[in-house]
């Protein structure tokens, strides 16, 4: 029988992939639907046969991206709350720097270059970057349950100003920043956490092992 006609078979993992890494690089009204189809290796037809519209590749690409680039929330999990706050920033600039994946957080990257006139876009962006600031929340919350912070600490601000800086590595990594100057930034964002204890030098932490260390050995382009 005559296969004329059939769509073209491929495998929908690494065509997602391919999507989520165009996204990544060029952002999500940048990337046109060539650019997405030639990455993939499919035709239009197969594209929206197998994942809708863009808006939906789109959200597909950006599930995949929290699943195999999630390095905070291992990071928060650490026993130690100021650790954990340390980790969440180092491992996240070693993943923004990674040189087999393109630079900084797709989510950041997207959410800062998203037009005003895109609710839709803007409220998922805005909804998955607020699930990250109360995740630290939460561990800053149980970091003064524990006797880590004074328990006078305005969790709310500090947890924004982590927040911030996660954000601000981002960008500046997208920016071309070293990896050097970006562990340089994080050095400063701890001597908030130090001169709430009343500490003039940081505290000792247990070593955090590179999130690019622990990733060697697997792929990380999405």
């Amino acid at each position: 029988m005559s296969q004329r006609g059939r769509p073209r078979a491929f495998d929908r993992d690494t065509a997602l992939q391919a999507a989520m890494r165009v996204f990544w690089e060029r952002g999500y009204e940048q990337a046109s639907l060539s650019e997405l189809t030639a990455a993939m290796g499919i035709n239009r037809p197969s594209l929206y046969a197998a994942f809708g519209d863009k808006a939906q590749l789109f959200q597909e690409a950006m599930a995949l991206y929290q699943r195999t680039m999630n390095f905070t929330t291992p990071a928060l999990a650490r026993p130690a709350a100021r650790a954990a706050i340390e980790a969440m920033l180092r491992d996240n600039v070693d993943a923004y720097c990674d040189p087999t994946t393109p630079r900084g957080c797709l989510v950041v990257s997207i959410a800062a270059a998203c037009p005003d006139d895109d609710s839709e876009m803007k409220t998922m962006l805005s909804s998955k970057l607020r699930t990250v600031g109360e995740s630290v929340r939460q561990r800053l919350k149980q970091g003064v349950e524990a006797g880590e912070l004074p328990a006078d600490t305005d969790i709310g601000a500090l947890a924004a100003y982590f927040e911030t800086v996660l954000q601000g590595l981002s960008i500046q990594a997208r920016t071309g920043a070293s990896r050097q100057r970006l562990h340089r930034v994080v050095d400063c964002a701890m001597r908030v956490w130090d001169s709430l204890q009343g500490v003039d030098e940081p505290a000792t932490a247990p070593a955090v092992v590179p999130a690019s260390a622990r990733r060697r050995g697997r792929s990380t382009t999405p």
